[in-house]
């Protein structure tokens, strides 16, 4: 064998050392121009493409938890509807802004390109309705009732329809059962806005996009028990929109199961008696004026006596509230808004405000036993009563000489208030108040609970007034200058007034007393704090917070949160005081009573029932009608405004109520089985191991046909024709 010499193979190695290190420099050299390239020379660009693989969601609104009476009744469910939807950030991206696309949709959706393009446009103090105003960024309802076929031309042809959804979605309905519409108690909803997602970004329960949010009512209060937590699954995706992977997913949870206090069956007698009430007053005439009363509103409370649970709550006049669903239109929202329909979006059971009239004599009398005087002792019933050369008479009453208090309210006499808010006020001082001064009637009647919110779970409730010394300060530093301009000596009557506003407005003078002590003058209140103080009056003395809602119910139904009654105070008199306004108010509705007419023949032996009438004066308007009533078990407040007398106007339509509640019938005669509600509803409804609650039927009222009347009776001391008090 041939050895070679290490020196021949010296060159070769070399050779190749020499074209690998070639090789190797031109690859780190092509490298690192490549580096060059996409990092100095094209860097923007290619971290502009980076930034563009982001992550989108993909979001599924929670279905929202039903609203339920006592029994389990939907008062507010949903119902799945195709739903179609425009997403109004990808359309404005276009050239034309979409309107093309819009056009195609309102063909095939059956609406005009106009109707369309109204649905997408922005809310603002300067759009009509209709108008979104949600988020811009989340898609827009176009129409909730969607056919399957124009569902199905949507899907189909997706290059026609950019931007364009139809999906079957959950949405709120209000079912109205028995015709129990309750739109004031329930509320509505809209989409959240911008504002309100930042605001609530940082809470426990901020709000996505998608989100409805309840906008008044118990749809409001318990919004964030009901609204649940929508699913959420967020994915990676290119700047062509084509999906890189999963980064997370959040199931969700359905909202909860609101039980309120409400019983369907009573909500829809009360709202088909208060509106009938209202339509029969209508067509009687006032006498003081002349004129039809106009019965231009009005609201009635249910409640139960021992807890404060609200049992029906019914305001006229009202609305529909699947109005709201989807989108408002620009003719629901201008009648729901307007001065001709009297503004129905209004609940007047917590919002209504008017002087109380003579309902508020169970204040009066228990202020005058805080001052000293004996309820049993005697009082003068005199037809009127002077001070000075000012006269202030009875409206709905005659002189009965000397009467207890009790008497007094039967008879609802005005002068023995007159003659002891006369002397509690020159007891205080006078124009000149003691620095001790009692204030004895003011200061009863805020312990009844007037003049402050009663903290009933509805937002928006008002605090009525209550026109003390303080007030009157307050009022006449807000008005002086107002009344010193225009205030003129002997000239108009409006002038002459404004001059002595002015002078003395920040005064509690006498005759301010005197109209006090019959619930006149500058008092208001509104029904749901009648409700409540004539409800303590029954239960013994404990002022509750009135209440809606009775308890929440987990989506699975495992979890039940009750709401129990709270008190917040108790009626500033004895045990004894209050047995003796029970007595006094019994007696309302027995022979000689004020309302011994419209309760003919109800069974007191065995449902002791307890009333008040009220007739009180409006400067401007016609009488405004209260009526308050009790039983052991329930309290039943009814008024209607401009609509004349307490027994009157109301009275019929509060005993109708009765009558349905217990199943009576006109003779007092009760069937048990016609009875909705003869003791309160107890308990909650029984929740399915799936968390679903089985609702009983609900039937619709059919109102007793009243007895023909005859005009031979009426109610003492009133004006009496035709079968009504005028």
């Amino acid at each position: 064998m041939t050895n070679i010499p290490e020196t021949g193979r010296t060159p070769r190695v070399q050779i190749r050392l020499v074209i690998i290190q070639v090789i190797v420099f031109s690859m780190l050299l092509t490298l690192g121009g490549r580096l060059w390239y996409l990092q100095i020379r094209n860097g923007d660009e290619y971290t502009d493409e980076a930034k563009s693989n982001h992550v989108q969601r993909v979001v599924r609104p929670a279905v929202r938890g039903s609203i339920l009476d006592a029994r389990g009744v939907p008062l507010a469910d949903n119902e799945t509807r195709l739903v179609v939807s425009a997403g109004r950030t990808e359309l404005m991206k276009m050239k034309d802004k979409g309107k093309a696309v819009m056009t195609r949709l309102a063909d095939v959706l059956d609406m005009t390109p106009k109707e369309v393009m109204d649905k997408i446009r922005l809310c603002d103090s300067q759009t009509p309705r209709p108008c979104w105003n949600g988020s811009p960024y989340q898609p827009i309802p176009v129409t909730l009732e969607a056919t399957t076929q124009q569902a199905l031309q949507i899907r189909e042809r997706p290059e026609d329809f950019p931007g364009i959804t139809a999906e079957p979605t959950a949405v709120r309905r209000y079912p109205a059962p028995g015709k129990a519409r309750t739109a004031q108690v329930l509320g509505y909803l809209s989409p959240v806005t911008d504002e309100e997602i930042q605001k609530a970004k940082d809470s426990d329960s901020p709000h996505l996009r998608s989100d409805q949010v309840g906008r008044s009512g118990i749809e409001r209060t318990y919004d964030k028990q009901l609204r649940g937590k929508a699913a959420v699954t967020s994915y990676e995706v290119d700047n062509l929109g084509r999906v890189m992977g999963q980064t997370e997913s959040d199931p969700g949870v359905p909202g909860s199961t609101l039980v309120t206090s409400i019983d369907a069956r009573v909500q829809a007698v009360a709202e088909y008696e208060l509106a009938a009430a209202m339509k029969q007053v209508r067509g009687e005439t006032d006498k003081i004026t002349g004129r039809k009363y106009e019965a231009d509103s009005g609201a009635v409370v249910v409640m139960e006596s021992r807890t404060g649970r609200v049992v029906a709550m019914a305001s006229q006049p009202d609305y529909d509230p699947n109005a709201w669903v989807g989108g408002i239109s620009a003719t629901d929202y201008s009648r729901l808004t307007s001065e001709s329909s009297n503004y129905p979006l209004l609940n007047r059971a917590i919002q209504g405000q008017a002087p109380a009239g003579s309902v508020f004599k169970v204040v009066s009398a228990s202020a005058a036993v805080r001052a000293g005087y004996d309820f049993n002792d005697k009082y003068d019933c005199s037809a009127s009563y002077s001070m000075g050369n000012r006269s202030f008479a009875n409206f709905e009453s005659k002189g009965h000489g000397p009467i207890t208090l009790g008497d007094a309210l039967k008879y609802s006499c005005n002068t023995v208030f007159y003659r002891l808010g006369h002397q509690e006020w020159q007891r205080d001082g006078g124009m000149k108040p003691k620095k001790d001064a009692h204030d004895w009637f003011y200061k009863t009647a805020r312990d009844f609970g007037f003049g402050a919110e009663t903290g009933i779970d509805v937002p928006n409730e008002v605090r009525g007034r209550i026109p003390d010394r303080q007030w009157k300060k307050s009022f006449w530093e807000a008005n002086k200058d107002g009344w010193c301009k225009q205030g003129k000596k002997g000239g108009t009557y409006v002038e002459q007034i404004a001059y002595e506003s002015c002078l003395e407005g920040n005064q509690l003078k006498a005759f301010d007393s005197i109209n006090f002590s019959i619930g006149q003058g500058d008092v208001l209140i509104t029904p749901v704090q009648l409700a409540t103080a004539y409800s303590a009056i029954s239960n013994g003395g404990t002022l509750y917070n009135p209440t809606i809602g009775k308890a929440v119910i987990s989506p699975d139904g495992k979890s039940v949160d009750e709401i129990e009654p709270k008190p917040h105070g108790r009626l500033p008199v004895s045990a004894a005081t209050i047995k003796d306004l029970d007595n006094g108010l019994r007696s309302v509705v027995e022979a000689g009573g004020t309302a011994a007419w419209r309760f003919g023949g109800w069974p007191q032996d065995k449902i002791p029932m307890h009333a008040k009438t009220g007739t009180a004066q409006v400067y401007g308007k016609q009488t405004t009608s209260w009526f308050a009533t009790y039983t052991k078990d329930f309290t039943i407040v009814m008024t209607i405004s401009q609509g004349g007398t307490g027994s009157g106007a109301s009275g019929p339509a509060v005993r109708n109520i009765y009558d349905a509640i217990y199943g009576l019938d006109k003779e007092g005669n009760q069937d048990l089985k016609k009875a909705l509600l003869p003791r309160p509803q107890t308990g909650l409804p029984k929740v399915d191991k799936d968390g679903s609650i089985d609702a009983p039927e609900i039937k619709p009222y059919v109102p007793v046909p009243e007895a023909p009347d005859t005009g031979q009776a009426g109610p003492p001391g009133e004006v009496w024709m035709g079968g009504r008090t005028l």
